[in-house]
């Protein structure tokens, strides 16, 4: 015997149901989706406040730029924040923000691409 997730009646039919009814299987994932999207909406500000930066700096046409760090820091790109990396095989690592990605030189040089499609 299993009882609901949100308002503890029991649960009839299948074994593997985990509410009881339809307005308590909504009530969960609207509420869900609800912390989900407080939690997750300044991160994705960030990110697409920094894929903005990259692609002001970049235009639509160059596939890479090296800039200087002070430019990206002046128009407070966070370094923290990104979706994913990839180390190149000599070691690099690059960091990338959606389709752009970043690689940090010793002398304070940025190497900025996009991935293309």
């Amino acid at each position: 015997m299993s009882f609901c997730k949100i308002c503890k009646s029991k649960i009839i039919g299948r074994e593997d149901k985990v509410f009881c009814t339809v307005k308590c299987k909504n009530f969960y994932h609207v509420n869900l989706r609800k912390v989900t999207k407080s939690v997750v909406k300044p991160i994705d500000e960030i990110l697409h406040r920094n894929r903005s930066i990259l692609l002001e700096i970049m235009g639509k046409k160059k596939s890479q730029i090296k800039i200087n760090r002070l430019i990206l820091e002046k128009k407070k790109f966070n370094f923290k924040y990104h979706t994913h990396s990839n180390t190149n095989i000599k070691g690099k690592i690059y960091y990338y923000v959606y389709d752009f990605g970043w690689m940090s030189f010793s002398n304070d040089e940025i190497l900025i691409i996009r991935k293309r499609k």
